[in-house]
């Protein structure tokens, strides 16, 4: 359809003229911008141009998804702030609230790895402190491609130092998340992240503006050239060319963010503060914006006020810039003089450069000139939005443990499974990040979940994200469901109470019905899974258009998510605790093998139906797991996930140089030692309670079993030559430092 240019225009000199190649360079397709002429009735100017261009892009919009994503459960007890804001809030008692978010920073980061990383970080502990809170924990979950890929390496690389530097930097620690590797990120790596901090339930700050002419102002650092249309090229599939895109990631210097914070939290102290938001994605535009229209207020924007690091920035370039470190916030207009005194103290910008207004228009003004017009409103509530068409995936048949070839004996299959890239070691990554920054942090990474005190305890919170993209590939309903599960047992596994999620939902073109059919399968399967184990989705992120040349990423809908626990000192860990403890398997197994690393790593067959998820199940096992840890029954626990029990059966002898002996009556196939079956832990227990913990199990009607007990230096699998702890831990710790040294493939 030829898009139809009005003629009465806001007139603005030596500007280009709005054509339809300018039009579609700025990401609207034809209708989209038909839908702006209509909306404003003339032709924008370039400056207006990229503010829609920037508002209603996928990234700032959710054009595609907030269709779906309104069918997510968002409420619940524990519930203070739902999504909408720029951080979730829950209720953690004793008047206090833990705030937290998880977003995506993957285009930048595979264009630039350490900026683009950093900056993620960076943006995420602004979206968590803008609230009010102190920022005392990081995560992240990590997509790479194949290790064999030539730029796998560069891009582990830098983006593990960009999320190091910036969180070692900025004083918070990293004590949790996920690194794996597959084909299908070959183009388009992901990098989601996640913080989380601590406010008072009562001193929360929320970016709706109220009261007419209140002062906005600009705090943070300068504005420069960097980032500019970041958001629009997150909402863009990759090609031949994204090495050209670079100039749209933004730089990041941890150590203003760290004095902004400080800034920020002092003036909220100080009473000072009517609204705040972070400058994020489209920078001051989407700031700006949100802030008026949540409060139902117009606003207008002096940009010779904004403090700028760079000559002759346009106007065009001030409002879509995303220069880090910034803040925009509405004052109470009679501590304006204490304000900036604090914001000058701590050696940062303090401008007003605007006024809210009765007006409901958001208006800018340059040297002299008025360069937008527009209704605040529609900016946000005019934007598209689509019920795409998709299709639903075909179901896939179920791997037959019967009709799977085992290639090699349990003990080699177990060796090489536990050294492969996705089951190794991670230590490489999370020993360049500072883990125990705080002194809070008493779970470090490599358990099931980190856990961080609550100020001086004995409360703690427990940390984790979690999703399994291959399952969403094979089955995205159920891949949604278990992602919510595996993030509930990693909780559970530690001792805590799951409270709520984040999530960040990373696809593909969701123009392609085939990936539309993915998103819409993982986010049902999110919700139900979230509505049966009440584990409210509070705060998250949609990231679309993942992919190069036409091959979208896994399907990967990454779950953050926060438990409490009332006394850390009762919190489980997966190491065997002493020798002679009897090793309880919890949870039924089947010996499930459709798309299990086993059947993949070991026999290299991809395929077949993942293992089903029953939350009926899932709860009721739990529930069980960590009524024996909170009663100091269970002296160690862990959930059985990837690799099934046998990789479990290491990793918590690994954890602790002790050994573990089975039952030699155990079944010796490999499904039941590599099956991925769901709603599973193990636990130990002290020898002479194994018994009266199994009848427990019975009577609570959960599925429940001996396989052995711990002691000695090996690990022995019935019919198997034991392996000594230290052989496993060679190959397990070896594969990472020896790919990033350069030396496998």
């Amino acid at each position: 359809m030829p898009l139809r240019i009005r003629d009465e225009t806001l007139r603005v000199t030596n500007e280009p003229a709005i054509t339809p190649k300018l039009v579609a360079e700025h990401g609207l397709k034809p209708d989209e911008y038909q839908r702006v002429l209509d909306l404003i009735g003339r032709e924008p100017s370039l400056t207006e141009l990229g503010i829609f261009s920037a508002m209603w892009n996928e990234h700032c919009s959710y054009k595609s998804s907030k269709v779906h994503l309104r069918t997510l459960p968002t409420t619940g007890k524990c519930v203070i702030q739902g999504p909408g804001e720029n951080a979730g809030v829950i209720d953690i008692g004793d008047g206090l609230a833990c705030v937290f978010k998880m977003e995506s920073h993957n285009h930048p980061s595979y264009i630039e790895p350490y900026q683009g990383a950093a900056t993620g970080v960076g943006g995420i502990l602004r979206d968590v402190f803008t609230m009010g809170a102190r920022p005392i924990a990081c995560l992240n979950a990590l997509s790479f491609g194949d290790p064999k890929h030539p730029k796998t390496r560069h891009l582990v690389s830098g983006v593990v130092a960009g999320v190091g530097g910036y969180g070692n930097s900025f004083g918070v620690p990293t004590v949790g998340g996920q690194v794996r590797f597959h084909t299908r990120y070959d183009g388009n790596n992901l990098v989601n992240a996640m913080a989380v901090g601590l406010a008072e339930t009562d001193k929360i700050f929320y970016a709706a503006a109220s009261g007419v002419g209140m002062p906005i102002v600009y705090l943070g650092s300068k504005t420069g050239r960097d980032g500019i249309h970041g958001a629009s090229m997150a909402s863009a599939e990759f090609d031949e060319d994204s090495e050209g895109k670079r100039p749209t990631v933004q730089v990041g210097d941890p150590f203003s963010e760290k004095l902004l914070l400080e800034a920020c939290l002092e003036i909220m102290a100080k009473d000072c503060v009517i609204a705040i938001q972070d400058m994020g994605a489209a920078g001051l535009t989407c700031s700006a914006v949100e802030m008026g229209a949540k409060g139902d207020l117009g606003v207008t924007l002096d940009l010779d006020a904004v403090p700028c690091r760079e000559e002759n920035m346009s106007a065009y370039e001030m409002m879509l810039s995303e220069s880090q470190e910034r803040m925009l916030m509405v004052l109470k207009p009679e501590k304006e003089k204490e304000a900036e005194a604090i914001f000058r103290k701590w050696g940062l910008d303090f401008a007003i450069v605007g006024r809210t207004t009765p007006t409901m228009r958001f208006i800018v003004q340059h040297q002299g000139k008025q360069m937008v017009d527009l209704p605040i409103k529609e900016l946000g509530d005019q934007a598209p939005e689509y019920k795409r068409p998709f299709t639903d995936m075909p179901k896939l048949p179920v791997i037959k443990a019967a009709d799977v070839k085992a290639p090699m004996p349990l003990g080699p299959a177990l060796q090489a499974l536990i050294a492969t890239p996705d089951l190794c070691s991670k230590r490489w990554v999370w020993e360049q990040y500072d883990h125990i920054i705080l002194g809070n942090t008493v779970q470090r990474p490599g358990g099931d979940a980190a856990v961080v005190r609550v100020l001086e305890g004995p409360k703690a919170l427990a940390l984790s994200t979690d999703v399994t993209p291959r399952y969403c590939e094979a089955d995205a309903f159920e891949g949604g469901k278990q992602a919510v599960a595996e993030c509930w047992r990693n909780l559970t596994a530690v001792g805590a109470k799951p409270l709520a999620i984040t999530d960040n939902l990373n696809f593909g073109n969701p123009e392609r019905p085939e990936i539309m059919g993915q998103f819409v399968g993982c986010v049902r399967g999110i919700g139900e899974a979230c509505k049966a184990l009440d584990f409210p989705v509070v705060s998250g992120n949609v990231s679309l258009y993942n992919e190069t040349n036409g091959r979208a990423i896994l399907p990967t809908p990454s779950i953050g998510g926060v438990g409490l626990l009332d006394d850390f000192t009762k919190s489980a860990t997966l190491a065997f605790k002493a020798e002679g403890e009897a090793i309880l398997l919890i949870g039924d197994t089947h010996g499930w093998l459709g798309q299990s690393l086993y059947l993949r790593d070991i026999c290299g067959r991809e395929e077949g139906a993942p293992p089903p998820v029953d939350l009926v199940v899932e709860k009721r096992n739990g529930d069980f797991v960590r009524s024996a840890i909170l009663a100091g029954t269970a002296t160690a626990a862990h959930d059985l996930s990837d690799g099934g029990l046998a990789v479990a059966l290491a990793e918590m002898a690994m954890a602790s140089g002790i050994g573990a002996s089975c039952e030699a009556k155990l079944e010796a196939g490999h499904a039941f030692w590599f099956g991925e079956d769901q709603a599973r832990y193990l636990i130990t227990v002290e020898a002479a309670q194994a018994g009266a913990v199994l009848a427990r199990a019975k009577a609570a009607g959960v599925p429940a079993r001996r396989l052995g007990l711990t002691g000695g230096d090996a690990l022995t699998l019935p019919g198997e030559r034991p392996i000594l702890v230290t052989i496993l831990r060679e190959g397990f710790e070896a594969w990472l430092p020896a790919y990033m040294a350069g030396g496998v493939n």
